[in-house]
């Protein structure tokens, strides 16, 4: 199996990500001059080596009108009519590099006064303390992009389907995660330009290079998201910052020595959508490793590695437990089986047999794990007639298995993709798809057919 194994133990960031994916191609150098062809609105991608801790690797930086942008993210709250730019506290929305205790100072205009104020942020690129002068007056003109706008970027690139969608679904995560840090609905969230498309930039490199690389499985180390507090005149808040924390949710994380934030929203985003699973480094054969390098410099290297291979397709073991009943009747066989599946049986099924004196029965067959094994033959002889349990040890081969959700013109439906042993399968959903043949007055045959046509 294909398998692709991220070692986030200096967090992640898009353009970390990037860099590290790129370094898995035979020919990087073609596939920057693809990036440079997409067209996102004055955006240029540079390649170039990087060292950390005697480790080469590569650094990608995003140029924004010319202009080799610090990747900060900023948000309109139009709500509060004011300009806020967002740095790793409650108003922060991105910070890609990876730099640590850079102070910023910006004005800040509320309603034609100027507050000037510091904001300390933690992130993992420059290695030297800088200031940067952010000032917004009402002679400067300031573009800003909601979600509608962005995606009318999207659907300006020369991409795949299958890439948009991606670029789409890791950009909601981040609109999700923003939302509920402010409070506000995703329609009230609105990026400043600059920021906009060089996340957009990003999200599109890595979307691309997994769509390019085409991995069956994507395994992720627990996430290093740093430690300490970022101080910023609206208070002091804790690393990851709310909207990274949100992301990843659900997701194994934790702390350490580093002071600073280590993990991005866009970083948690794109871990968070591609992820089919996290966890230690599967036992695989490596084909081709990768660094993605941050800026700054520790005592740990500063990069993503990624490292691409051949894991063995699965295999596990199941206990097969059956008997033979002559006098259940259908209700209470049904009853039965609902009682094993709650109790934990991978499958239950039955088969009509012929039984002694010529009398027609049943065969209940359970599957279950090692650990589950007692407990259903429990089971088995309290829901049912039976007297005797037989069991055999089987060995399985089973395929990875993913629920995804795409959005069509119907809403969103669930399908279920499984790889593994060479081949790869895709299914919707059953419940979904009845669920819009009901709604339309159309065939289960119909649904499927109006949803391939949406190339999805």
């Amino acid at each position: 199996m294909k398998t692709l194994y991220l070692d986030c133990g200096m967090g992640a960031a898009g353009d970390m990500l990037t860099a590290a994916l790129v370094e898995l191609l035979p020919d990087s150098d073609k596939f920057m001059e693809k990036l440079n062809a997409l067209s996102v609105p004055d955006v240029q991608f540079r390649k170039e080596s990087a060292v950390k801790c005697g480790i080469t690797g590569t650094h990608i930086s995003v140029i924004v009108g010319g202009i080799e942008e610090s990747e900060e993210m900023y948000v309109h709250e139009h709500s509060h009519e004011h300009h806020y730019h967002e740095h790793s506290d409650e108003h922060k929305y991105e910070h890609h590099h990876h730099e640590h205790s850079d102070e910023y100072k910006h004005e800040h205009h509320h309603h034609g006064h100027s507050d000037e104020y510091k904001c300390e942020h933690h992130h993992h690129g420059h290695g030297d303390e800088q200031e940067h002068y952010h000032e917004h007056s009402h002679e400067q003109k300031h573009h800003h992009s909601g979600m509608h706008e962005i995606e009318q970027i999207v659907a300006d690139l020369d991409i795949p389907d299958k890439v948009r969608e991606d670029v789409l679904e890791v950009y909601n995560l981040i609109a999700e995660a923003e939302s509920h840090a402010h409070g506000k609905p995703i329609t009230e969230i609105h990026f400043h330009e600059v920021g906009t498309v060089d996340a957009v930039a990003d999200i599109t490199a890595v979307c691309l290079l997994l769509h390019e690389i085409s991995p069956d499985e994507i395994v992720v180390s627990p996430v290093h998201v740093g430690s300490g507090h970022v101080k910023c005149a609206h208070g002091i808040l804790p690393v990851p910052a709310p909207a990274t924390a949100f992301i990843l949710k659900d997701v194994p994380i934790y702390g350490g020595s580093v002071d600073g934030e280590l993990c991005t929203p866009t970083g948690a985003a794109l871990l968070k959508h591609f992820a089919t699973r996290f966890g230690d480094m599967p036992v695989m054969k490596t084909q081709a490793i990768g660094y993605g390098m941050g800026k700054k410099d520790f005592q740990m290297a500063n990069c993503v590695r990624a490292m691409l291979g051949e894991t063995a397709d699965k295999t596990d073991t199941v206990w097969k437990l059956s008997c033979n009943v002559d006098d259940m009747t259908a209700e209470e066989i049904g009853f039965a089986k609902e009682r094993f599946f709650a109790g934990g049986a991978k499958e239950v099924y039955t088969i009509p047999v012929g039984m002694k004196k010529s009398r027609p029965g049943t065969l209940i067959c359970v599957l279950c794990r090692e650990q589950d094994r007692e407990e259903m033959i429990g089971l088995l002889f309290k829901y049912t007639t039976t007297i005797g349990v037989r069991e055999v040890l089987m060995n399985r081969y089973v395929l990875e298995r993913r629920i995804e959700a795409v959005i069509t013109p119907y809403g969103e439906v669930r399908r279920k993709i499984s790889s593994g042993f060479g081949i790869t399968k895709m299914k919707y959903e059953y419940d979904d798809l009845s669920r819009i043949a009901e709604k339309q007055n159309i065939s289960l045959d119909e649904v499927r057919r109006e949803l391939k046509n949406c190339s999805l």
